[in-house]
């Protein structure tokens, strides 16, 4: 099946082109669109059983440790005031702001206890207080992780058909493509999803969602708009240029690293990844298409979150157990694992990752249920002439 949708691929001129990797038939050793040798079973008995384990108090701590950080910091930026340390604390709190996330992350999941109302207290909280409505995310993310991979149903970065592509203004083109602008895009996801898809994070009635769900919904929007409400009555106590230093800049910088490590966690690998339709998309053949990358210092800090694919794999495993998971299920994996670079104390080599793949990784073929991106050798001649 696979020999035969590839050969049906390449018949295709556009796909002729930069379509379909030609250059992994000329590579006996190894295909990573081929289904693999082994069964997600076999991944799962390879990782200790205490890998498994939820500590409350643990994943708690991790809170606390982020809340203290960010009160700290904010504390210390209000006392000293200072124009040569602001710069600093905008760039250290939105990191901390992204660690929350990943904290409710970690909650939407359920890999942060096993205790359904601490999962939805504690991911309300931290995700309402930068302004991610918990449910409506958790519910879209679950669609993400059970579709990774998939072109049409998966949720996240999800590739533009040719169709789609061609369908789109030079500004949507511009936003999506030309870097700064995509790390800026989650917000707007959440308020209008991918170019291609309908529906609101927002809405309780929007497609996303299941009827039995509208009840979520209403209750993390209402969280949401509680933050955003109180937000509004301290830039009138304090003044709005307050608020937007304290707060409004870290959370740019918190979507900005948002933006960044989803989109690099299936993207922009040394050789392109399949994407999967119809019969050839499977869970694991999905999940095997992610990424993990190493974010140096920031590892830690952000809880592990670039330790990615066990974690896709298996998201009910807490982001402390991830990579002593991860290197038990190596073995296993074999060369479906890609080992990632190893960063210095900062991941500037992630930059060229994500540089590179904006400027090759702009669309996959309507048809063939195995796929690569596709390169418009013209969108960024049409977007100098356009801004010209």
């Amino acid at each position: 099946m696979v020999e035969t949708q590839t050969q049906k691929q390449q018949s295709n001129p556009i796909n002729g082109v930069n379509g379909i990797h030609n250059h992994h038939h000329d590579e006996a050793d190894f295909d990573p669109s081929a289904p693999p040798p082994f069964k997600i079973a076999e991944i799962r008995a390879a990782i200790p059983q205490h890998c498994w384990i939820k500590d409350p108090w643990r994943s708690l701590s991790y809170v606390f440790r982020d809340l203290f950080a960010i009160s700290a910091m904010a504390a210390a930026a209000i006392y000293l005031e200072s124009w040569y340390l602001w710069p600093l604390y905008w760039a250290a709190q939105g990191t901390m702001f992204w660690a929350v996330f990943v904290l409710g992350h970690d909650c939407g999941h359920g890999s942060f206890s096993d205790s359904r109302i601490l999962n939805s207290v504690v991911g309300h909280i931290l995700h309402s207080a930068i302004l991610v409505p918990y449910n409506g995310w958790r519910i879209s993310h679950r669609t993400h992780h059970q579709n990774h991979g998939h072109v049409e149903n998966d949720e996240s970065w999800v590739p533009l058909t040719e169709k789609v592509y061609s369908s789109l203004d030079q500004s949507t083109l511009k936003f999506r493509f030309s870097v700064p602008y995509p790390i800026f895009a989650y917000p707007f996801y959440l308020w209008t999803r991918s170019p291609g898809k309908q529906g609101s994070h927002f809405n309780p009635y929007s497609v996303l969602f299941a009827p039995n769900e509208r009840r979520d919904l209403i209750t993390s929007t209402t969280c949401w708009t509680m933050m955003v409400s109180l937000l509004v009555y301290l830039s009138f106590v304090v003044g709005p240029v307050q608020i937007l230093k304290l707060y409004g800049v870290p959370y740019w910088i918190f979507v900005m690293w948002l933006d960044m490590v989803t989109y690099l966690h299936h993207h922009g690998y040394d050789e392109k990844l399949p994407w999967y339709r119809g019969k050839e998309w499977s869970y694991l053949r999905g999940g095997l298409t992610t990424v993990d990358r190493d974010y140096g210092m920031f590892n830690n800090i952000h809880h592990d979150i670039g330790t990615h694919v066990i974690h896709h794999l298996f998201p009910q495993i807490p982001h402390y157990h991830l990579r002593e998971a991860t290197e038990a299920a190596k073995p296993v994996l074999g060369k479906y694992y890609r080992e990632p670079k190893k960063s210095g104390p900062f991941p500037v080599h992630l930059i060229d990752n994500l540089l590179s793949s904006m400027s090759i990784d702009h669309y996959v073929s309507d048809t063939g249920d195995i796929v690569y991106y596709q390169t418009d050798p013209k969108l960024f001649k049409s977007l100098k002439g356009k801004s010209n």
